[in-house]
């Protein structure tokens, strides 16, 4: 969780998101070829939503993230940033789901 917990830390200073979710993954990848033995926060996944996202390209949102957790990126084996949505981008997704 220390690494995580940086993440967020981070994440939040930077963005001042409306939605974030900062999560360990690493067991999804137990078993693979170089793996640590029961080791944890070494692949972390990120969903983010801040309107610091306005009209940037989905390239330049995974860009700004990677910047603001460069250091933290430096200590995991894989980051996998799921979502980086605007405030109006997330309405709509919860918006359409609500719909089914």
């Amino acid at each position: 969780m220390i690494i995580q917990n940086k993440i967020k830390e981070k994440l939040t200073a930077e963005f001042t998101p409306v939605y974030l979710e900062v999560f360990d993954e690493s067991y999804k990848h137990a078993g693979h070829a170089g793996a640590p033995e029961g080791s944890s926060e070494t692949h972390i996944g990120i969903i983010i939503v801040s309107d610091f996202f306005l009209n940037l390209s989905r390239i330049e949102r995974a860009r700004a993230v990677h910047k603001s957790i460069a250091e933290e990126i430096k200590k995991i084996h894989a980051i996998t940033i799921l979502k980086t949505l605007t405030q109006a981008e997330y309405s709509k997704i919860n918006s359409e789901i609500k719909t089914f």
